[in-house]
């Protein structure tokens, strides 16, 4: 899932074409190598079944979802389409599924520090430049973070629930739709900004320039 704070981006479209299409890529990016990551992690584990689906690769039209995309572009909320793979094919049965699950956040910390760091190291890069990394950077790390949250049907939930009491899972899974919303909340007031954007300029040096 992707999660931008207070970005609307058919209004962008209008007031800022360049920009829109600058985040809109951005999304479209970083969603397609997250859930590709979640693919390959799976096939590298022994578990062949989004190879044979189609969704080992960075073809962004084998991962889009069409009702997530439409979404994003409404809200700059959205997700795309769960990768699907079968934990009893995976070499590791104990931890397969976590590490399937935080291949795709880690993929997006990953390109995050990448780019982040050459905004880093070189300072006087082009305006234009430094406004796509940018957004590139952001996109990147609230998709990350938000996928941790330990929360069904998010990455976070396969890592959280792998180690939790049964009693604590069956809780989480019957009342995921609330505590999905209590994460949106969670996420839009507090995640952003006391854990993103300090992340945004411990890698990148620079302040978020919006």
């Amino acid at each position: 899932m992707c999660y931008t704070k207070k970005m609307i981006l058919l209004q962008l479209l209008f007031l800022d074409p360049v920009i829109f299409f600058i985040i809109l890529i951005s999304i479209i990016l970083a969603i397609s190598l997250h859930e590709y990551s979640h693919a390959w992690m799976a096939y590298f584990l022994g578990d062949s079944t989004a190879k044979q689906q189609g969704r080992l690769t960075i073809n962004p039209f084998a991962h889009l979802d069409p009702i997530g995309t439409i979404v994003i572009l409404i809200s700059g909320f959205g997700w795309g389409r769960p990768v699907p793979f079968n934990p009893n094919n995976l070499k590791n049965r104990k931890w397969g599924s976590t590490l399937v699950g935080l291949a795709g956040p880690f993929s997006n910390f990953f390109m995050a520090s990448i780019v982040g760091l050459i905004m880093r190291f070189f300072p006087n890069l082009d305006p234009a430049f430094k406004i796509y990394f940018s957004l590139f950077v952001w996109i990147n790390l609230t998709l990350g973070i938000f996928n941790l949250m330990p929360i069904p049907p998010l990455d976070g939930s396969h890592i959280f629930l792998s180690v939790a009491p049964e009693k604590v899972k069956i809780f989480f899974i019957q009342n995921s739709i609330f505590l999905f919303i209590g994460l949106v909340l969670f996420v839009y007031y507090i995640g952003l900004d006391f854990i993103a954007k300090p992340l945004f300029i411990l890698i990148t040096g620079l302040p978020l320039p919006f």
